[in-house]
């Protein structure tokens, strides 16, 4: 059990008086009566501070910091790719927060690497996430209306997302932009969806990259269940001028993508950089609990994008 151990997380239950306390506030109290305890124990630590712990904390606190990448070469490439976007992809305006567990219960990301709020809720660490639920909601009108409707939902968003945990290396942030896609729709057979999508996603993906600056678009295809090979041979037909390779050996994403996943490297002088990544996705099959549903997603990291290309 938590707190029999010397880990840190003991050290703290010990202290708070044993591993009674986890289990209450993390099990026995209601949603409303653990943010009710919440709200208080914060309004009186924020109450014990001056401005000068505020100010101390802003100055030492990696989540607190502004972007490393300068406004203006931020801005520029945002406005490049989304130059890239079609008229199909309606762009939403995300917000910067999402329910508890959208990362961890939907896209199967710990929940330590989220920045969780004491309202029930959790800061966005993907937008691929927000707009999966959107497009689910979306999914279930059309549903109502028609129990095997087909209809393709396609939503677009930059959104500035956090990361809790610490990165390393170049271009690595704690908080950082996104541009994300998603696609959702239904199994209507041959993987007439999946091989559509793949296609159309990675299409845009690279005339975004090269609106941005990229000389050299690279992709890596990674097939996650052979019967995906007509999904891979057809993303190689629509992009003639990228150079798309394949990936067996990569690791990350296993467990989160389903069929095939991919990633996006580019250049515009030099061995590529990873951009972006994406792949097939359960998750609206689970928000909607039909097996029929089926979607994609697939993101460019903005201020990579601002920093090496545009």
């Amino acid at each position: 059990m938590a707190g029999d151990d010397g880990t840190a997380l003991g050290r703290v239950l010990r202290k708070a008086g044993g591993p009674a306390v986890l289990d209450l506030l993390g099990r026995r109290l209601g949603g409303a009566d653990l943010t009710t305890l919440l709200l208080e124990v914060f309004r009186l630590r924020a109450g014990r501070l001056t401005p000068a712990d505020v100010f101390r904390r802003y100055l030492d606190d990696r989540f607190t910091a502004p972007a490393d990448v300068p406004f203006h070469r931020l801005r520029r490439a945002e406005d490049l790719l989304l130059s890239a976007i079609p008229s199909e992809f309606e762009p939403v305006t995300l917000s910067p927060v999402a329910p508890l567990g959208t990362h961890s219960v939907v896209g199967t990301v710990a929940q330590t690497k989220v920045v969780s709020t004491v309202r029930g809720s959790e800061v966005a660490a993907d937008a691929t996430n927000g707009l999966a639920l959107e497009a689910a909601a979306r999914r279930r009108i059309a549903l109502e209306r028609d129990s095997r409707s087909a209809e393709v939902v396609r939503l677009a968003a930059i959104q500035r997302v956090v990361r809790g945990q610490r990165f390393t290396g170049a271009a690595r942030f704690a908080h950082f932009s996104l541009l994300a896609l998603v696609t959702a729709g239904r199994d209507t057979g041959d993987l007439a969806f999946e091989r559509r999508h793949a296609a159309e996603h990675l299409r845009l993906m690279t005339d975004a990259l090269r609106r941005a600056g990229a000389s050299r678009v690279r992709i890596k295809l990674t097939l996650l269940d052979p019967r995906f090979a007509p999904v891979a041979a057809a993303v190689r037909a629509s992009v003639p001028d990228a150079e798309v390779l394949d990936d067996p050996e990569r690791a990350a994403g296993r467990g989160y993508y389903t069929g095939l996943c991919f990633k996006v490297l580019a250049s515009r002088a030099g061995e590529p950089m990873e951009f972006g990544d994406g792949g097939f996705v359960t998750w609206t099959q689970r928000l909607l609990g039909s097996r029929k549903e089926r979607l994609i997603t697939s993101g460019i990291g903005v201020d990579r994008v601002a920093l090496a290309l545009a």
